[in-house]
């Protein structure tokens, strides 16, 4: 029996092990636990000027102007960070991107711990973050594959990426309700700020595999002209970019109506806005760990609209519900869906790309789920305030679904009814 129960926890252990395999690469491990510190201040940041907003507003509208002041600036930018990217120190731009966030965390802790804050304030700063965020992010995306000694282990810190991202959604939102409640947003912007020093003092040490050039800087506009037309032209990497715009533009800004729907329909607080996107960040952290133990990428294309699909179902389902216990389930179903399609596109891209065009590419990636977002976010605001927040997430999670379905059809039906 107890030669059973060793065998049982040798074969977990291992299970786990391999979960856990691109944390062999020491540069990459230093960077993942660093990146950790460094996302939950950035959740608890979110969340607490999302709260801000509403409590110096009360209006779903300035919500959505908010999420559009921060992500649409980072659209305008991203296509160029790209270029400039390809070919850089990505080492070099990532320790200056992070310590120009913690200086804007710092502005807004100072501004709201000395009552000066105000909407201006937030929206001027928004648009800071996401000039910030324009070069940081793919230049995230691009990093990983310099961090990791085996390259078949590429996929798997992908993954991983995903679920400390996802883990700081969970842990950092319920941290931040607590904090607001018990000592204000200052505190929270405050945190956010010191939590960017580990990961700039990681980024200063990694050793010289990890800080290589990519090779030789293009040329901004014939760079730029270069990487939309390979992603046009590519059989995956454009079809999928194409999805994940729609599938952001018409579903995945339903995060930024959570603190009308917190408030107005639970008649909750920052405590519940924080349990709420806590729970959509479970469900995230799970899918994210479910794809690092994936060991291949069969069928991994057509799980992503496989995944928006069940994403649109959850937000038209998740608007109906009346009880906490209840919407925090449904937003754990959705968090699954929602990073099963993010993670898995990234994946995809991430094994499809040439390596000379893979910061273009992830640019147009995070364009595609973080840019699209906050014009849909703009617009749900807007239509929340004509037709009440439940019958527009019902029509964007019917939207969503719809989405997914024709793509689906568009990319598998041809190649089944026409097998080589």
């Amino acid at each position: 029996m107890l030669e059973r129960y060793g065998e049982w926890v040798s074969s977990h252990a291992g299970r786990v092990g391999f979960v856990f395999r691109s944390l062999q690469s020491r540069n990459y491990r230093w960077y993942f636990f660093g990146n950790m510190v460094s996302l939950v201040g950035t959740w608890m940041q979110r969340m607490a000027i999302s709260w801000l907003v509403y409590k110096l507003t009360g209006s779903a509208i300035l919500l959505g102007t908010v999420d559009f002041a921060s992500q649409f600036s980072a659209f305008l930018l991203m296509p160029f960070a790209g270029v400039l990217i390809d070919g850089g120190d990505i080492r070099r731009l990532l320790i200056i991107t992070q310590a120009l966030g913690a200086a804007q965390a710092l502005v807004l802790g100072g501004l709201t711990a000395t009552g000066h804050i105000g909407f201006g304030h937030l929206v001027i700063m928004s648009i800071f973050l996401g000039m910030i965020n324009a070069f940081d992010m793919p230049a995230r995306q691009a990093f990983t594959v310099h961090l990791v000694e085996k390259k078949e282990d590429l996929m798997n810190a992908i993954a991983l990426n995903s679920s400390v991202f996802n883990m700081a959604r969970l842990v950092g939102p319920a941290v931040a309700g607590m904090v607001v409640s018990w000592v204000g947003e200052a505190m929270c912007f405050l945190a956010n700020a010191i939590s960017f020093l580990p990961i700039i003092i990681i980024l200063m040490r990694l050793s010289v595999i990890a800080v290589a050039r990519t090779g030789q800087q293009p040329q901004l506009l014939d760079g730029l002209q270069e990487g939309i037309e390979y992603s046009a032209r590519h059989p995956v990497i454009g079809p999928v970019l194409l999805l994940l715009s729609l599938a952001s533009f018409i579903g995945m800004s339903y995060v930024v109506l959570l603190p009308v729907f917190a408030k107005e329909v639970l008649g909750g607080g920052p405590q519940t806005l924080g349990w709420l996107m806590g729970a959509n960040g479970l469900g995230a952290l799970i899918a994210a760990l479910m794809l690092a133990s994936q060991k291949s990428l069969e069928g991994l294309e057509k799980r992503i609209p496989l995944a928006f699909g069940l994403f649109g179902i959850g937000v038209a389902v998740f608007c109906r519900m009346r009880q906490v216990p209840l919407a925090m389930a449904m937003l754990v179903f959705n968090g699954f869906w929602m990073i099963t399609g993010w993670a898995s596109s990234n994946t995809l891209l991430q094994t499809e790309v040439e390596e000379g065009k893979r910061a273009r590419v992830m640019s147009l990636y995070v364009m595609s789920f973080m840019g699209m977002a906050p014009l849909g976010s703009l617009a749900q605001g807007y239509v929340s305030q004509r037709l009440g927040i439940e019958a527009t997430l019902t029509i964007s999670g019917l939207l969503c679904c719809l989405g997914s379905a024709l793509y689906f059809i568009h990319r598998f039906s041809r190649v089944e009814s026409h097998p080589r």
